[in-house]
């Protein structure tokens, strides 16, 4: 039974795959497009082990079938809020930017810090290792394997994890706030078309 489900709808998306080329200006600017292949990536699988049935348990196909994953890429092109997303990402991104700038700064402050207060024995051997400690501990993870002993390092990492709350606030609001400015303008020209619509209805009648 989904040996089945499989062919058929292997067969939907080779058909819209097949569409899609015929229906195009420049068949292979869409073949090279990143939905293209996408597209193709996503039937290549079942038509390998249709075309060479005793290749089924080769490491190769059993590899090419994780690539069915690619099908769910498929419905990104059908949503109109991942498009509102990726606009609000994109307008934010310098802000992204600064803020990880920012947080390097200070997780490389800190881990320094932590490496002056605590022993070896602790754990802390070198910089780089007490930077991944404070990485660790900033973005409360918490693994465990390394921790200070002294009353000065444990308030340091203290300190750590309260600003670890409201630094992973902070890149929800640089991002909600772009969408907010998105939102409401894509908003009022949807409901512009609309009362535009609406009035050539009544026009017509």
């Amino acid at each position: 039974e989904l040996r089945a489900t499989e062919f058929i709808f292997t067969g939907l998306f080779t058909l819209e795959y097949a569409l899609r080329l015929l229906a195009a200006k420049r068949p292979l600017k869409y073949a090279l497009s990143f939905y293209g292949v996408v597209d193709l990536l996503s039937i290549l699988p079942t038509f390998v082990e249709v075309l060479l049935p005793g290749a089924a348990s080769l490491r190769v196909v059993r590899m090419l079938r994780l690539l069915r994953v690619f099908r769910v890429l498929k419905l990104v092109g059908f949503l109109r809020e991942a498009q509102i997303l990726k606009d609000a990402l994109w307008a934010s991104r310098r802000k992204i930017v600064v803020f990880l700038s920012a947080v390097l700064v200070l997780v490389t402050l800190l881990g320094t810090l932590v490496y002056i207060v605590e022993d070896a024995e602790a754990g802390f051997t070198s910089i780089p290792t007490s930077i991944y400690w404070a990485i660790v501990t900033l973005t409360t993870v918490g693994y465990g394997d390394i921790a200070p002993q002294t009353v000065l390092g444990q308030m340091l990492a203290s300190l750590m994890m309260i600003l670890g709350y409201a630094i992973i606030a902070v890149p929800t609001g640089i991002v909600g706030a772009e969408l907010a400015k998105t939102y409401p303008v894509d908003a009022k020209i949807q409901s512009s078309q609309e009362s535009s619509s609406d009035g050539d209805d009544e026009d017509t009648t």
